[in-house]
């Protein structure tokens, strides 16, 4: 490429607090009512006064300390003015020049991607726009939600690592508790800096491309935004700064407005709040209570539970998943210590499959949590002892673990109460194939003859005379004895 891509991003993430920024309002912009969460203050009614959330203060920082930041000593509150239809002030209370947390930094793929700032402002309302109509709603349950700023230096290189930042802070955000960050809802936004240069010291013209609300859309505009940037140079035109849409539809991006610079908003301190001072010792009062982190996580079960890669990135993406299977696997030590077990690696990774296959299939065809499914740990790790003594078959065991996902009962009971229980005594099973063996002559002869799949006929066969309990491998065994004889 004759041309370097130099990218930033600004993410916003509505924050997970029980009340908005500045007042008692509801914090719940997804009400089936529009404009009920509302109140004068958040409303900007003349007069009014607004009150930190503390919470909200309290996340920012905890999202400072897990993205490595510098926590300042004091911060303050800033007015950023300008008019839009669903900013009821004319005004959006935000941070400027001394926000919560910067200086701070996030590696994917071994690359360390620097954060310049991270910032707590309040959210704006929200426009709805009906088909056909010539007018606007406005919807002020959105507005004054407290909203974190990320912003990062423009070290990206291109669209799939800026897909890969915004998936990590998503899993971060999560596990912090700050923000349910789901694009699709809104509840994070992403908005994209891009220019060309000669190299990374030679910044090109600033295009920004604003409210991306899915990681493919983020992937797919820095893309095709690279494309048209480079054509436009290579045949001698110039790129304009502006603020850019981006079309799904079209899957190209669309001019929307002149980019507006910091002076245009004429930032000043807001006057009805105080400064935030006593910063670094809050901070440090909280960095104490963080949670392990993903990247933390990820290393400590690569290293610990030797599974692949791949397993280990989709457990680790779900704190919840995370937290469930390390308690199904202590509930599995303690088993494989009362039978005097050692190897407990086979259950590890047999409890990993299920998880990220049937357990996950499950989950999405309900729409459950994880926090919110029926199975206890120890009943999920009694299940996954039971498929490794081979005391249910693995139809079978489909069969339970759906009838614990909905029910709750022990394994052991649905067993019992369907009669799943997969028998293997070798004299039991005898009895059925020597009166299948009897019954097929045809087949048995087949075999006999070299053809193969005769053998799987006959397995079926007993499978069938069984009603599904027959351990399958202890049938092919005793059928390949007795027809060799």
């Amino acid at each position: 490429m004759k041309y370097v891509p130099v990218i930033g991003l600004e993410i916003h993430s509505e924050l997970k607090t029980a009340s908005k920024m500045f007042c008692n309002c509801l914090n719940d912009p997804e009400a089936e009512k529009s404009n009920v969460n509302v109140c004068p203050i958040c409303m900007g009614h003349p007069g009014t006064l607004p009150v930190i959330n503390q919470t909200a203060l309290e996340l920012v920082i905890r999202t400072g300390l897990a993205l490595n930041c510098q926590i300042p000593k004091s911060a303050k509150f800033d007015r950023k003015n300008y008019f839009y239809p669903d900013l009821p002030k004319g005004y959006q209370i935000s941070q400027y020049d001394l926000p919560l947390s910067g200086k701070g930094s996030l590696e994917i793929d071994q690359k360390k991607i620097r954060i310049t700032r991270i910032h707590l402002e309040e959210d704006t309302g929200r426009l709805v726009h009906s088909t056909g109509a010539g007018y606007s709603l406005v919807d002020f349950n959105r507005a004054g939600v407290p909203l974190m700023e990320l912003v990062t230096e423009p070290d990206i290189d291109s669209g799939q690592q800026a897909r890969q930042f915004c998936e990590e802070l998503q899993i971060i955000l999560r596990y912090l508790q700050a923000s349910e960050a789901n694009m699709e809802k809104g509840q994070m936004r992403c908005e994209v800096n891009i220019s060309l240069g000669a190299d990374k010291r030679e910044l090109g013209v600033k295009v920004e491309i604003k409210n991306l609300n899915s990681f493919r859309a983020v992937e797919r505009s820095i893309d095709y935004e690279i494309k048209r940037q480079t054509d436009l140079l290579e045949s001698g035109g110039k790129v304009v700064q502006e603020t850019r849409g981006w079309d799904e539809i079209k899957q190209k991006t669309f001019s929307q407005r002149k980019k507006e610079g910091s002076a245009d908003y004429r930032y000043f301190p807001e006057p009805d709040l105080p400064p935030l001072t006593n910063l670094a010792d809050y901070s440090a009062k909280l960095k104490v209570g963080l949670p392990e982190l993903p990247q933390a996580k990820r290393d400590r079960f690569l290293e610990e539970y030797k599974l692949p890669e791949a397993d280990v990135n989709t457990l680790v993406t779900s704190k919840g998943l995370a937290d469930y299977f390390e308690q199904v696997v202590s509930e599995l030590t303690t088993w494989l210590k009362i039978k005097k077990i050692d190897d407990k690696q086979p259950l590890i990774k047999l409890t990993a499959n299920y998880f990220l296959t049937e357990l996950q299939k499950l989950l999405i065809a309900s729409r459950t949590k994880v926090g919110d499914c029926k199975i206890s740990a120890e009943n999920f790790a009694e299940f996954i002892s039971m498929i490794e003594q081979k005391d249910i078959s693995s139809s079978a065991a489909q069969t339970v673990l759906k009838e614990m996902f909905e029910t709750g009962t022990d394994p052991s009971e649905i067993v019992d109460q369907k009669q799943l229980k997969q028998v293997s005594d070798q004299g039991a099973l005898e009895e059925i194939v020597n009166q299948v063996i009897k019954n097929n002559p045809r087949p048995v002869e087949d075999y006999k003859a070299g053809k193969e799949n005769a053998l799987q006929f006959l397995v079926g066969k007993v499978m069938a005379v069984s009603k599904g309990q027959a351990n399958p491998e202890v049938v092919r065994e005793i059928l390949k004895d007795k027809l060799v004889k």
